[in-house]
């Protein structure tokens, strides 16, 4: 075991007695070198692995902290059950109706949103980019209608291209495609890669956008069981590869939705290896990509593509404007395809917000929000978790993230989170169960948060009537017994 990782074990098991408490700020990489001994690159590989399992978080600028409490690690999934029995085939999804009622729900003013899709919208520099609609609005001549129709805005696409690059990953301007928002570009990627019958493999659970558009397209889902600490199970993976004419695969390859989770690094070389013997083209949905915790941003699975199998999509909706609805897909070779369907579908995306954006974008006003942006999410999250904590009984598990604005729960055995949703609802709350995010029951006993708002007293006293809800469920599961 090589230094930094003996370093790591000590430091597990001092964070798992308790020593640090979640919140907590540890010693600083100096402090900790001298006290231990080691090289000051040792101990910030030690400090980068914990962060990498959940255990720390770091902040710019401040250091590392005590992660909020994680939920236990979950049994080795390869010693717990079959890779078969993780790979779930799916011929018919319907998923609409329900998942239409939960969003219509989260939309009312006077519901508490925790089952929102959408950030807060009071977090987004709404002022700046008026303006800048308004000033493109003023210049606009009609040629620019023409201009921005697909491959879409070119300044808009070089800054993209430019954005990529900071990455280093190249994705040339011409590859970029400009749609109306994450969701067409996820849904156009996956009309390139296949045709009505074929199958695509998911995530188990999935964002419920890859089902509908499954359910849209007349496809069959291959659902993957996907952990909420360790992303998507890729034994399973490949032997639903081996074993079915799997045209495409839909992944959350980083701060996945609704879990949170993220891929190492090791298992996306190990997913594209497998996508390129394979040759299955891979949608990648990287909404969140922005969205994260700690110093730098996780490298999407589009950074190791040498075969142009992967169609990196993404949006500013999540992290700039949702009403503006303006998204890409880095598209590669898949690129003019993406176009004709586009052109044959929704024509373009709109051009005054293609304009606004790319004028927005050429000052630095979209990487000082994205760091505010950070900070709050992260900041309400933690405060989120603190209150979570506090109320809701013992056993229910609270499954944080590095990254978006998400929590993921999973309630007791015997207990359903379409039951809590229904009467959380009547008391103006929502949240998003379990069954948006799969066909079946299986999820049942989860359901997803938003806490990208802030954190108030409405808030607080909200989670204290879903632990009640959660304690009434519980009382009633142990009366049927007796």
């Amino acid at each position: 075991m090589a230094k930094f990782e003996q370093l790591a074990c000590q430091m597990r098991k001092q964070l798992q007695e308790g020593i640090w408490q979640p919140g907590d700020k540890l010693p600083s990489l100096r402090e900790k070198s001298i006290h231990s001994g080691m090289s000051l690159m040792t101990v910030l590989r030690a400090y980068q692995l914990l962060e990498s399992q959940g255990l720390l978080i770091s902040r710019p600028q401040s250091g590392y902290y005590a992660a909020p409490q994680l939920a236990a690690p979950p049994l080795d999934s390869a010693s717990a059950v079959n890779v078969q029995a993780r790979v779930e085939l799916t011929e018919d999804v319907d998923v609409n109706a329900f998942i239409f009622d939960v969003l219509q729900a989260s939309k009312s003013p006077s519901v508490v949103p925790f089952g929102s899709a959408f950030p807060d919208p009071h977090l987004f520099p709404q002022r700046q980019l008026t303006r800048s609609l308004a000033s493109v609005a003023r210049r606009m001549q009609p040629r620019n209608a023409l201009d921005n129709l697909p491959p879409g805005n070119e300044q808009l696409r070089k800054h993209i291209a430019q954005r990529y690059a900071l990455q280093g990953i190249a994705v040339s301007p011409d590859e970029i495609v400009i749609t109306a928002g994450a969701m067409e570009s996820l849904n156009l990627s996956l009309q390139a890669l296949t045709v009505p019958g074929d199958y695509v493999a998911i995530e188990s659970p999935a964002f419920y956008g890859a089902l509908q558009a499954i359910e849209r397209f007349k496809l069959k889902a291959i659902a993957i069981a996907t952990d909420p600490q360790h992303g998507i199970d890729l034994d399973a993976l490949h032997q639903a590869l081996n074993d079915y004419p799997i045209k495409a695969c839909w992944l959350m390859t980083n701060f996945h939705n609704p879990l949170g989770c993220t891929l190492s690094w090791e298992n996306k070389q190990r997913l594209v290896a497998m996508l390129e013997k394979y040759g299955v083209g891979l949608v990648e949905d990287d909404v969140y990509g922005e969205l994260y915790s700690g110093l730098q941003r996780p490298l999407p699975a589009k950074a190791l593509d040498g075969k142009g199998l992967i169609l990196h999509c993404s949006s500013f909706s999540k992290n700039l404007m949702t009403g503006f609805r303006i998204g890409w897909v880095a598209a590669g070779q898949h690129a003019r395809n993406i176009q004709r369907l586009q052109l044959m579908s929704t024509l373009s995306a709109s051009a005054p917000m293609q304009l606004a954006i790319a004028e927005y974008l050429a000052t630095s006003s979209y990487d000082s929000h994205l760091r505010h942006l950070r900070k709050t999410l992260e900041q309400r999250k933690n405060a989120a978790i603190q209150s979570l904590q506090s109320y809701l009984p013992y056993d229910v598990t609270i499954y944080p993230s590095r990254g978006s604005y998400f929590l993921w729960l999973e309630l007791p055995p015997g207990l359903s989170s379409t039951t809590l949703y229904w009467q959380a609802l009547e008391k103006g709350i929502s949240i998003a169960p379990g069954k948006m995010f799969t066909t079946g029951d299986k999820y049942d006993r989860h359901f997803r948060l938003n806490v990208s708002y802030e954190w108030d007293e409405r808030c607080e006293q909200s989670v204290k009537a879903l632990a009640a809800l959660i304690q009434q469920q519980i009382k009633a599961m142990h009366s049927m017994k007796i």
